[in-house]
């Protein structure tokens, strides 16, 4: 079944077809008596019974032991990030949500969870990277709903580092970050790219936390600005400032290797989320029943 959606097949039927039209030594490579193919109905049954914890967890497994390692000297990091699938929605349920942790290096997810009515991404993040059997010397990056002390806390259980992105929702800490002196502080790195039609010049402040942030474990402050325009509109920039924090100390990461780590964060909407809805075609899927989807 996943070689068939490998493939390009994407129902039960295109799958069942796809089996059955397979050459007999692909089947028997794939463990399958060339004379006794599963059916259309067997795969369909299959699937909406099917645990996808269970399943999830021994692929992961089988993942993490062959994804490539990241460079000597360097930490491994993983993006951990939520998506709504919106094929799933009918007219009486919502649609389903999932969440991911993502090898920035390669792209291959090496866990992943539903996220159900009954809960929140929150909720999930633990039993997520529980997945993982060992998270020691890797970096592990999420979005500002994720900047919670319940999870630095499992983290450093965990032996693992964190960058963590700061919004709104944790507003006494954001104006904490936000009233820091950076206007006093020198950018640590800055990228100016054009491509698609515009320019982007990006640049990462870094602060040590001496005192004065009220969140466990905080080494590191980040400021990340990105100034961005169309090339054919040369003087409307518009800008977004984004702030961080990290547990990571300055002998353990370089200004350089922060931001590469941020920005591949937000690399996953390419690596993970477009590969899902378009390659993948998931959010036209109309398989909506059991664990099917």
């Amino acid at each position: 079944m996943v070689c068939a959606v490998v493939a390009g097949y994407r129902s039960y039927s295109a799958i069942a077809e796809w089996v059955a039209d397979v050459p007999d030594e692909t089947a028997e490579a794939l463990g399958i008596a060339a004379d006794r193919r599963p059916s259309e109905t067997m795969i369909r049954r299959l699937l909406q019974a099917l645990d996808p914890d269970v399943l999830t967890t021994a692929i992961s497994g089988w993942l993490v032991g062959r994804a490539t390692t990241s460079a000597s000297g360097s930490l491994r990091a993983i993006a951990v990030d939520g998506k709504t699938l919106r094929g799933s929605r009918t007219a009486v349920t919502a649609a389903d949500h999932v969440m991911a942790a993502c090898d920035q290096g390669t792209g291959v997810v090496l866990a992943s969870t539903d996220v159900d009515g009954k809960t929140n991404e929150i909720t999930r993040f633990r039993p997520l990277l529980d997945q993982i059997g060992d998270l020691r010397d890797t970096v592990i990056t999420a979005d500002a709903l994720h900047c919670q002390r319940e999870h630095v806390a499992y983290l450093a259980e965990r032996g693992a580092h964190w960058i963590l992105t700061v919004k709104a929702n944790q507003p006494h800490l954001h104006a904490q970050l936000a009233g820091l002196p950076w206007r006093a502080v020198p950018d640590a790195t800055r990228h100016d790219d054009r491509g698609h039609g515009r320019r982007e010049i990006r640049t990462c402040k870094i602060l040590t936390i001496a005192t004065g942030i009220d969140f466990p474990h905080a080494a590191q402050a980040i400021q990340v600005r990105r100034r961005r325009r169309r090339l054919d509109e040369p003087k409307r920039f518009t800008t977004e400032t984004v702030y961080a924090i990290t547990d990571l100390h300055v002998h353990q990461a370089k200004p350089d290797q922060l931001a590469v780590w941020i920005r591949g964060h937000w690399s996953i909407e390419n690596k993970i989320h477009w590969v899902r809805d378009v390659t993948y075609d998931e959010d036209r899927s109309q398989i909506r029943t059991g664990t099917g989807p």
